[in-house]
């Protein structure tokens, strides 16, 4: 998809966003600045509605929310986090810090900048399941050392593995996914203002593929649109309803194979944040890809990864992280 995602150039507003709860919590958050948590399955909108926040609470919100994604952050190398232009900065001159410390190290000055606008900046910690305890024992003190001129927001789908200091510190805002309804009624707008011919019936096949899931429901009419020039019955099914996975996957194992990791872990990228997939999908694939690929041992031994990613994928964690463990070890033992 080479165009610029619909996820990103429609962002929402606070009053656009799909569930009343989230609207009025947002709405009263602007007035009475606090740490958050905002948890919820993937795809519920939860980051679109901290940047919708950040919006309506920042005049430079370009500047003033700082955003960090914790399942990205954590399962890069140190040479990785230390080479983001967005980190560099913070690192120069402290190689021999482990990872742990040059991410501590980089919250803790991002918290210690002083806001471009306004009394106050935002920090981001999307995706947050994994997030180790030692961690957020950091993350605590650095929000106790920073609540004046820092407001911290937290995402995850899974609120119990955050620990109690650090909840007690936060007010939850729950986000649940959005109704089959909310979701036609959000990219009606959206095809709307893209000036997209489509049908009711289109959409609504649409919204039924996603299942739930507002960022893969925009994304699917995206595609649909990108493919076929309309959003119709027709066009919608023929663009989704028999989509196949199996050459990025073949790509994926491959590069896994042959010990290039991170075209493996970018062409994961792609299938998981651009193009949607759920980390089930995507296992579901390279299981399907392995049968015709593989044989005798290594057969068995996929099958055994796999079984064990898809018991974590069921815990609801980290779906890239996981899958990245099952690349890494057919690297491995390629």
């Amino acid at each position: 998809m080479d165009a610029p995602l619909w996820i990103e150039t429609h962002q929402p507003t606070i009053e656009s966003l799909p569930q009343q709860q989230v609207r009025d919590e947002l709405s009263r958050v602007v007035d009475e600045p606090m740490n958050l948590i905002l948890a919820g399955p993937k795809g519920a909108g939860k980051t679109a509605a901290v940047r919708a926040l950040a919006a309506e609470t920042h005049e430079d919100p370009a500047n003033d929310l700082i955003e960090i994604n914790v399942d990205d952050v954590f399962s890069r190398t140190k040479t990785e986090i230390k080479n983001d232009p967005r980190f560099a900065p913070f690192l120069t001159g402290r190689s021999r810090l482990s990872k742990r410390e040059m991410i501590n190290h980089v919250l803790k000055e991002s918290a210690g900048y002083a806001p471009v606008t306004g009394t106050y900046k935002t920090i981001l910690l999307d995706n947050a399941e994994s997030i180790r305890e030692d961690f957020q024992q950091a993350l605590r003190r650095i929000m106790e050392q920073h609540h004046r001129t820092t407001q911290f927001v937290i995402t995850t789908r899974q609120p119990a593995t955050l620990i109690g200091p650090l909840r007690s510190r936060c007010f939850t805002v729950p986000v649940r996914a959005p109704t089959h309804d909310e979701i036609v009624t959000v990219l009606d707008k959206m095809l709307d203002a893209e000036g997209v011919e489509y049908d009711g019936d289109g959409v609504e096949y649409v919204a039924g593929y996603a299942s739930g899931d507002l960022r893969r429901a925009i994304l699917g009419a995206q595609t649909t649109f990108e493919e076929h020039g309309e959003v119709t019955m027709t066009a919608a099914y023929e663009a989704l309803g028999e989509v196949l996975l199996t050459d990025t996957v073949e790509e994926m194992l491959s590069a896994a194979e042959d010990g290039q990791f991170t075209d493996a872990r970018n062409a994961l990228d792609d299938l998981l944040i651009e193009d949607g997939y759920s980390g089930t999908e995507v296992l579901s694939d390279v299981l399907s890809v392995a049968r015709s690929r593989y044989s005798g041992q290594k057969r068995a031994e996929i099958h055994r990864l796999a079984g064990e990613v898809d018991a974590e994928l069921t815990e609801g964690t980290n779906d890239r992280l996981h899958l990245a463990r099952l690349l890494a070890e057919l690297g491995r033992n390629g």
